[in-house]
């Protein structure tokens, strides 16, 4: 089945996890963004090891893990969500944990006529997304 960005359904993605680094002397601070940031999300901490942390709402799809290096990542990621409401959110809570604004929440017809996101740039320079695919709710 081929995306089609008319339907109301929308297929999952293969994707179990992905994961981003963070200086040894930057992960607790890039940890607390993102707990902060994806809490409209319902994100939380599920789990940690040394050097390493997974967030989720019910699995831990998102990693941070410590790093010795400081290099840039400059990695592009999206989270979803079944509503709008959720991508404003997720966009003023990053912005109030410290985000810089690289996109503010709307349609963005260009990508499909229900494509709404909001862009920010992480602690770390990586340009987070946020998108709901449906239709705005009634």
């Amino acid at each position: 089945m081929e995306f089609d960005p008319n339907s109301e359904f929308v297929p999952a993605s293969k994707i179990d996890h992905i994961g981003i680094n963070a200086p040894e002397d930057q992960f607790e601070s890039v940890v607390e963004f993102y707990k902060k940031a994806l809490a409209p999300l319902k994100y939380k901490e599920l789990m940690r090891f040394p050097g390493a942390v997974g967030l989720g709402d019910q699995v831990p799809d998102f990693w941070i893990a410590a790093t010795k290096a400081d290099t840039p990542q400059n990695v592009h990621f999206a989270f979803t969500s079944n509503d709008r409401k959720t991508v404003d959110a997720f966009h003023e809570a990053a912005l109030a944990a410290g985000a810089k604004c690289n996109g503010k929440p709307g349609l963005r017809p260009e990508y499909h006529p229900n494509y709404y996101g909001a862009f920010v740039l992480d602690p770390r320079g990586n340009n987070v997304e946020i998108v709901c695919h449906l239709p705005a709710k009634e």
